[in-house]
């Protein structure tokens, strides 16, 4: 009998089933009754009529797919357009649109460093950040988490060069946002460029949800930011579509149209989910309040869950994190919790950085309080005991 070669699979699925780190699909049914606390529709735009209308209306004006990458035939008018709104509505210059906020984060990371360059990354940065980094050929060194004298020093001791930090603005497991003041001050002063990836900041922080880096007071009297920085938003969270950019001076986009490989090799944003995205940002501009009340209610959430003795870091965003005894703990808490209505984010191993499985919590700013006190007395009654 041959032998396998993919036998090794088979003690790997053992491993991962002691250790309570096992993953399966579960396709989401067309409608349902289960309240969602686990997606990253953070606006509650993805079911909005006007925003799936207009990914009906691009899917039927341009086409199902974008037929080619950017540079060939995968770009239209609309993906102009979104750049040219997502620019402007975030301070930048200019924008640039790729398949996903992961396919973005590893062009702004490969295409902004050289072999020689410095590279630093949060300790809690996502993993595509963290596969960005990998794939650079620059010197790459994990500094402390959310730490401006770490990165200090580490700058002071390179000595000089081409230098990039690059953190998140609101970190995906625990919601706490960076201190993106400090580290904008650390930067400048050192000529280090910064990059930071909006993700979970855009459409929730800052003034009418512009983002982190407007949050933190980074942008001028007329809403625009430093030269020196550089963002990545993805598309598929409050925006509630899917795709990505980077922003950023115009001669940084240009760059990245002529060096980043995911962009240039990689086939364009369909065009549906271009006009999803464009038709959401406008919603967004049009009723800021809807970032306030995606912050309040993940403040609801916290109160009530600390309250009820369960250990729930304090929000900063719209991301609510709350702590498990195991893996196997935090698994079956979510599974109660679906069973009861709710879904829940689950995070084990090896998505948290710090080894602590958690459920997440989206906080949504289409909730009602109703809701949210649905959600509260599910999340109580299906915990774990410590």
């Amino acid at each position: 009998m041959a032998h396998d070669p993919f036998a090794w699979t088979e003690e790997a699925a053992r491993e991962r089933e002691g250790s309570g780190l096992v993953r399966a699909l579960r396709p989401r049914p067309e409608h349902s009754d289960v309240l969602d606390l686990a997606s990253n529709d953070y606006l509650g735009l993805a079911r909005r009529p006007s925003v799936t209308e207009a990914a009906a209306d691009a899917a039927l004006r341009w086409g199902a797919g974008a037929t080619g990458s950017r540079l060939v035939t995968g770009s239209t008018a609309l993906h102009a357009e979104l750049e040219r709104e997502l620019a402007a509505h975030c301070g930048f210059e200019a924008a640039l649109v790729f398949s996903s906020g992961y396919a973005a984060n590893l062009a702004a990371l490969t295409a902004l460093t050289a072999r020689g360059s410095l590279l630093l990354s949060d300790a809690g940065n996502h993993a595509s950040i963290v596969d960005g980094c990998r794939l650079s050929r620059a010197q790459t060194s994990v500094v402390p988490h959310a730490d401006p004298e770490a990165v200090g020093k580490a700058l002071d001791a390179y000595g000089g060069g081409r230098a990039l930090l690059v953190t998140d603005a609101v970190f995906s497991v625990d919601g706490d946002a960076a201190p993106l003041r400090m580290l904008a001050d650390v930067c400048r002063t050192r000529g280090a460029a910064l990059l930071v990836d909006e993700a979970h900041g855009l459409g929730v922080l800052g003034p009418g949800g512009r983002g982190a880096l407007h949050a933190a007071g980074l942008a001028d009297a007329g809403g625009r930011l430093p030269g020196g920085v550089v963002a990545t938003v993805t598309l598929s969270k409050s925006l509630g579509s899917q795709g990505g950019a980077v922003l950023g001076p115009a001669a940084v986009i240009e760059h990245l149209v002529n060096t980043a490989r995911t962009f240039i090799f990689d086939t364009g944003l369909a065009p549906a989910a271009a006009g999803a995205a464009l038709a959401a940002l406008r919603c967004l501009r049009a009723e800021p309040h809807l970032a306030e009340r995606a912050r309040e209610v993940a403040r609801t959430l916290h109160t009530a869950l600390t309250a009820a003795g369960l250990q729930a870091v304090r929000p900063e965003a719209a991301v609510v994190s709350v702590r498990a005894p195991s893996p196997h703990a935090a698994a079956a808490w979510a599974a109660g919790c679906r069973r009861a209505g709710l879904a829940v984010g689950c995070f084990r191993p090896p998505s948290v950085p710090d080894g602590i499985s958690r459920i997440r919590l989206t906080a949504r700013a289409d909730l009602t309080d109703g809701e949210l006190g649905r959600a509260v007395r599910t999340i109580v009654e299906t915990a774990p005991e410590h």
